[in-house]
């Protein structure tokens, strides 16, 4: 009890000292603010600002005629198709296994259903590098389905397919993720009031179900389209590097620098910024709009 008097006295005093000095506490509260303001400032301007300011800067060091002549290289024209062409594939399949995963997870209770839950988040536990070992281990050569697409012709490692395969596992969790606590939170209510007035279940899904989780769904659709574009890992693994048939634009980028190619790494990284800045953009346009929505 005599220890704590002190302690109680010492409050006290501080209290007195706040209450007659209420000018001081605010400038140091301004203070405080304006600090830790500057400091994420400081920190942002480091890490993302600086960086996007040397990929436009060193792009266009030759000026801007080098940028575009850039673009004119045959296999730069066709790791950037490729890469259009990925996303074009991978997104609408991540699409569909999200809205069904989120749906039966959301919606249903069964046996294996946390089990379930944890390989959606499997990707994005595992390193990508792993992720494309796994493909490379399964349809390789000299992996389990190997010997038989080599006898039956079909290519799937350094070809499109394994590209694709492996885009795809790093990506899937991003849709599927985003919906299962959108879904939970909104309940099923109305659903089972769809259901009950005489709705099937396809009527209640897109007609119920669908327009209540659309901002959700573009949300998760953003996020999987930015990673399907910029994934290097996975896809650095099974693409084999081969110039102008299985190199993304991340591979290019790679490929162009190691020549010292600096003008035309920058300038496809230029271009694989301007989609992410525009990607940014449309998630920050969903969220408010959503915001607004909701």
């Amino acid at each position: 009890m005599a220890g704590r008097l002190p302690v109680a006295a010492a409050l006290a005093v501080l209290q007195g000292d706040a209450a007659t000095r209420p000018g001081q506490n605010t400038w140091l509260s301004a203070l405080v603010r304006w600090l830790f303001i500057a400091t994420s400032l400081a920190f942002l301007a480091a890490l993302l600002i600086a960086p996007l300011v040397t990929v436009f800067a060193m792009a266009l060091e030759r000026g801007f005629e080098a940028y575009l002549v850039s673009f004119a290289d045959p296999d730069t024209q066709a790791a950037i198709r490729l890469t259009l062409i990925t996303a074009a594939v991978v997104v609408p399949i991540n699409i569909v296994f999200g809205l069904a995963a989120a749906w039966a997870i959301a919606k249903f209770e069964f046996r294996g259903k946390s089990m379930l839950i944890t390989l959606i988040d499997l990707p994005l536990a595992v390193s990508p590098v792993i992720s494309g070992m796994v493909f490379v281990l399964l349809f390789g050569l000299h992996g389990w389905f190997g010997v038989w697409l080599q006898r039956h012709d079909i290519s799937v490692i350094f070809a499109l397919p394994g590209i694709m395969l492996a885009t795809m596992f790093v990506t899937f969790p991003y849709v599927a993720r985003e919906l299962i606590p959108l879904m939970q939170q909104l309940g099923n209510d109305e659903e089972e009031a769809a259901i009950t007035l005489g709705a099937g279940g396809w009527m209640t899904f897109f007609k119920v179900t669908l327009p209540k989780i659309r901002w959700g769904l573009l949300y998760g659709v953003i996020l999987s389209n930015a990673r399907a574009m910029g994934e290097f890992g996975a896809v650095s693994v099974v693409s084999g590097h081969i110039r102008g048939l299985t190199t993304t634009m991340p591979l290019q980028i790679e490929i162009l620098y190691n020549e010292y190619n600096f003008v035309g790494a920058f300038a496809v990284a230029s271009l694989l910024t301007l989609l992410a800045v525009v990607t940014l953009e449309v998630k920050t346009l969903v969220e408010r709009t959503g915001y607004r929505g909701r």
